[in-house]
């Protein structure tokens, strides 16, 4: 209970110290506020978008194989017109590719292209407009605000049916319901049959907010298929037992039987995994990640050098009471106690005070962008450590001095 008590009077003392001397614990908490927010704000912005990166890269499909003209990483002993020479995935492929494995779940053939869309007197240029075979839904998620999907009978006859994004439905339709109007593109109507539900921004643009999706029968009036610049590529979701790994061999080996490549000739197709894309981002967070730690630690660095030299002041300026507490009986530990709790409270305060500057630019820049930023625990957590434990290190030095000052000595000081 002795301890208890006394070390609640120390942390009381520590408190009026800081109180008193407000110029100097403000200056204090400057040092730690800016090196916490810094190396925080770091962490945060890195932490949602990797999130938002890894969301998107799901959107496209964490166990999909795409088949291309060209490849998502390049080989630097790799010639480029290499790439140009070679032919485009074909949708008769996708026929023999389903045909000859028994590891398949889904396939599908995808195109691309930009068109004007118009409904009456609206009108949105260079909408994305893309086309697609039937099973695509069972490759790319997606949900169906209003409508529905494509009938297989639909899909296979290339039925003029389309389905739009919400933002597209905003801004042609307004406040109208699109679902049995047509639109027109390249001078030919169409049916909206469905109306995909708001998916937000994102990194890859991947997004059907502002997207007309049409049966790729039916694309074959408005593009040539064959066309390198409508990226045609061919879509694959192996079964749930069926890895990766072991789906890509045999694809690669169906691929040049289907292209009738002689064993000693290269692949002229890329197959595609989102994975490619994962491990490409994940260096460059470790990059900036270790700037972060550099840039924020710089910053912790000269904050826990200030409250340093501040509690060695504060040291001097009460000697002589550190000196009356000795004489009356006051233990070492009380007064290392005393010290020590002023500093690890003074760069608490400093981080988090840099973590509630965090979480106020975290809700504006919410309300301003469509990328969603947050602070998670974790987070937290690690700020407020290491806030703790900058305020122990540097505080130690000045309260060890403290809590060895001789009574008779500190007393007769002239501090």
């Amino acid at each position: 209970m002795l301890i208890v008590k006394m070390i609640k009077e120390s942390m009381i003392m520590s408190y009026s110290s800081l109180v008193v001397n407000k110029l100097r614990t403000f200056l204090s908490l400057l040092g730690i506020t800016i090196g916490i927010f810094a190396i925080i704000s770091v962490f945060t912005i890195l932490d949602s978008l990797e999130r938002e990166i890894r969301t998107s890269i799901e959107s496209l499909g964490n166990n999909v194989i795409y088949i291309q003209k060209w490849p998502w990483e390049f080989g630097s002993e790799y010639p480029w017109w290499k790439y140009m020479n070679r032919p485009v995935p074909k949708i008769g492929e996708l026929d023999d590719i389903l045909k000859r494995s028994q590891k398949i779940e889904a396939g599908a053939f995808f195109i691309s292209t930009s068109k004007t869309v118009q409904y009456k007197n609206n009108s949105t240029d260079n909408t994305e407009i893309q086309a697609t075979s039937f099973d695509f839904d069972k490759i790319r998620s997606f949900e169906i605000e209003k409508g529905r999907y494509f009938s297989t009978f639909e899909a296979n006859t290339g039925a003029p049916k389309v389905i739009i994004g919400s933002e597209l439905q905003k801004t042609l339709f307004e406040n109208e319901n699109p679902i049995g109007k047509e639109i027109k593109i390249s001078g030919r109507k169409l049916l909206v049959i469905g109306v995909f539900k708001k998916e937000g921004e994102s990194m890859f643009e991947n997004s059907f907010d502002n997207t007309v999706l049409m049966p790729i029968n039916y694309a074959r009036n408005i593009v040539n298929l064959r066309n390198d610049h409508i990226n045609p590529m061919i879509m694959i979701k192996p079964k749930s037992k069926i890895s990766l790994g072991e789906l890509t061999d045999e694809l690669r080996g169906t691929m040049r039987a289907i292209r009738k490549l002689k064993p000693k000739e290269e692949d002229n197709f890329a197959l595609n995994q989102a994975s490619m894309i994962t491990k490409g981002f994940e260096q460059i967070f470790v990059v900036v990640d270790i700037a972060g730690l550099i840039i924020g630690g710089f910053s912790i660095l000269v904050g826990g050098f200030g409250i340093a030299n501040i509690m060695f002041v504060s040291v001097k300026e009460r000697t002589k009471m550190i000196g009356i507490q000795k004489s009356l009986g006051a233990k070492n530990y009380f007064i290392l106690l005393e010290f020590l709790y002023e500093s690890i409270i003074l760069s608490l305060l400093g981080g988090s005070i840099g973590l509630i500057l965090i979480f106020i630019g975290t809700v504006f820049t919410n309300l301003y962008t469509e990328m969603n930023f947050s602070m998670s625990f974790a987070n937290i957590a690690y700020g407020l450590g290491i806030s703790a434990v900058i305020g122990i290190i540097s505080g130690f030095a000045p309260a060890y001095t403290a809590s060895r000052l001789n009574p008779v000595e500190a007393m007769n000081s002239n501090f």
